[in-house]
């Protein structure tokens, strides 16, 4: 069974991942706080992040760069989950070691079927191919703007 962690500091996105990736059939652990992540992600080994970036106190970036540098957590891939939308944010989350970026509003429906997706590419020894294109989506909408 994918075991997926939520770090957000938003209960109401918590649940709404938890419901729609458990009707998946996923186990879902969740944490409200940058901390509390790490712990978790240390404790449980997830098989994926969902991480917010805009959470009071330790923030979703700082999250990630000690998931990366930790050896414990360092191969759990991380996929951005925020409001942030702008390209330099996205170009951050995917520079600092994210695997996908996931912008809110977003429709929860799409969450077990990227988390699939993802998880299978990686399985596969995909994980840099996933990162460049999407730092190569990144590029061509930068251009079309």
């Amino acid at each position: 069974m994918t075991k997926v962690l939520v770090i957000d500091d938003e209960a109401p996105i918590r649940l709404l991942c938890r419901v729609n990736l458990e009707a998946e059939g996923m186990h879902v652990v969740e944490a409200p706080d940058g901390p509390a992540g790490l712990r978790k992600a240390r404790e449980e080994s997830p098989d994926v992040v969902l991480l917010d970036v805009m959470m009071p106190g330790l923030d979703g970036w700082r999250v990630a760069e000690q998931l990366l540098e930790d050896d414990r957590t360092r191969g759990i891939p991380i996929v951005f989950l925020t409001a942030r939308a702008e390209f330099r944010d996205r170009a951050k989350g995917i520079d600092i070691g994210g695997i996908d970026y996931v912008t809110k509003p977003f429709n929860p429906l799409e969450l077990a079927p990227l988390v699939r997706s993802l998880l299978a590419r990686i399985e596969k020894g995909e994980g840099d191919d996933i990162r460049a294109e999407k730092l190569t989506e990144l590029r061509l909408l930068m251009e079309s703007e």
